[in-house]
């Protein structure tokens, strides 16, 4: 089968390889040459795909910049990015773009499916409409159309496309008989949803679940801290309750492509049905408002030891959105280093996973230089292969945003969320 991959990005990449890994042919399509290159080349971006494993399928690769390609796949997938814009509303513009360049090349008998995370309404309202501009063809009878959101945990290895239950909604039943089958080469379990807007829904909601149960974890955190409460003992304990409860842990905000933004996309799209989506609103306002909060932890803990934010050396532990990869995306870590600098600290970083920060001009220093000397070590993000328990009881002040020392005896170095 011809398989074209519209996106090579964390979502595009990873089912470009799976597809090729299955024996299937895959045209795949970007605009930004330089990726289109690096994967002519074998060489990958993405750190859940090895360049010897995207070498090891480049015989069944045709990377191109060009989507008159893809007028030659059987099935097209669309993985382009759908980000927010700066006032946070849904930013289609990558998606608006692929489908008209689809649509000059878009021909009869063909799949298309789209992965990109969106807001109910898209794939009918805006793809379908698209595709059919030229009058030739028509949804359900001589071109199909279906939605399969991704579900991409970037670093996981447990969970991955193949053993991740994937669901497709179609236009119509057959669209929805195509995609499924489609994606049976690649993935053990289908699951089917009567239209693209549930399997549309189906993305928000899991993505909505976690960013509200996140909040709530996160509030009670900052009230157990005024009540002197140790939140992590509280979380450890209500986690051994073996039904009706599901252990989330506070933080210093949410990071990556999804939990920031996905919810944003349900309550724009909410307003336009007269509804106002007060609960998922607010959830989005407390986990966007932890790292100032992370700041005042920082701010106050060093007042305790009669220093200033102002000239004080604190170094940053882990600035990517997640332990174990090097993602940027969202990280509260560039909140924090912001609010910081605004307020004089002389900040220093470790990430083993993220040699340089183009936007604040830092580079990652070797672990012991970071700290060597460091008014205030602040745990950000938890990097496998770290023995953070040791820095803690070394440091001067140790900020713990992740609960790592909640197993150790209480000391009035060690401060945590």
């Amino acid at each position: 089968m011809s398989i074209g991959v519209v996106g090579l990005g964390y979502v595009g990449l990873p089912l470009v390889v799976a597809f090729a890994q299955a024996g299937e042919e895959v045209i795949a399509v970007d605009t930004d040459s330089a990726k289109v290159d690096a994967v002519a080349r074998g060489e990958s971006y993405v750190e859940d795909i090895p360049s010897e494993l995207l070498g090891s399928v480049l015989p069944k690769l045709r990377p191109s910049t060009d989507y008159a390609a893809l007028a030659e796949a059987e099935a097209i997938v669309i993985c382009v990015p759908t980000p927010l814009n700066a006032n946070r509303e849904p930013d289609l513009t990558p998606l608006e773009a692929s489908a008209a360049g689809l649509a000059e090349v878009v021909r009869e008998g063909q799949l298309v499916v789209l992965e990109s995370t969106t807001y109910p309404g898209t794939t009918r309202g805006l793809l379908v409409p698209a595709l059919e501009r030229g009058g030739k063809l028509r949804v359900g009878e001589n071109l199909n159309v279906a939605f399969s959101p991704e579900r991409v945990d970037p670093g996981r290895t447990d969970f991955t496309l193949e053993n991740t239950p994937k669901v497709v909604g179609g236009i119509t039943a057959a669209c929805t008989e195509r995609a499924a089958e489609l994606y049976g080469r690649v993935c053990k379990h289908i699951q089917r949803v009567s239209t693209p807007e549930a399997a549309e829904l189906t993305k928000l909601l899991e993505n909505i679940f976690r960013s509200v149960n996140i909040a709530l974890v996160n509030e009670l955190a900052m009230v157990a801290e005024r009540m002197g409460i140790d939140i992590w003992e509280v979380v450890d304990a209500a986690a051994t309750k073996p039904y009706g409860f599901m252990r989330f842990e506070p933080g210093p905000g949410m990071g990556g492509h999804c939990l920031p933004v996905d919810p944003f996309y349900l309550t724009w799209r909410a307003r336009e049905f007269q509804m106002s989506t007060e609960f998922i609103e607010l959830a989005g306002k407390i986990n966007q408002q932890m790292p100032h909060y992370c700041v005042e932890r920082i701010e106050l803990a060093l007042n305790d030891m009669s220093k200033p934010i102002r000239g004080s050396k604190i170094a940053l532990l882990g600035v990517a959105y997640k332990g174990g990869i090097g993602d940027m995306r969202e990280s509260p870590a560039l909140r924090i280093i912001e609010v910081l600098e605004r307020r004089g600290a002389a900040l220093v970083y470790h990430d083993p996973f993220v040699p340089a920060l183009q936007e604040c001009g830092l580079r990652s220093l070797p672990l012991a230089e970071a700290t060597d000397g460091a008014d205030a070590v602040v745990l950000v993000t938890a990097h496998p292969g770290i023995d953070h328990e040791r820095i803690a009881r070394e440091a001067a002040l140790f900020v713990d945003l992740r609960g790592v020392t909640r197993h150790l005896d209480a000391a009035s170095n060690i401060v945590r969320l």
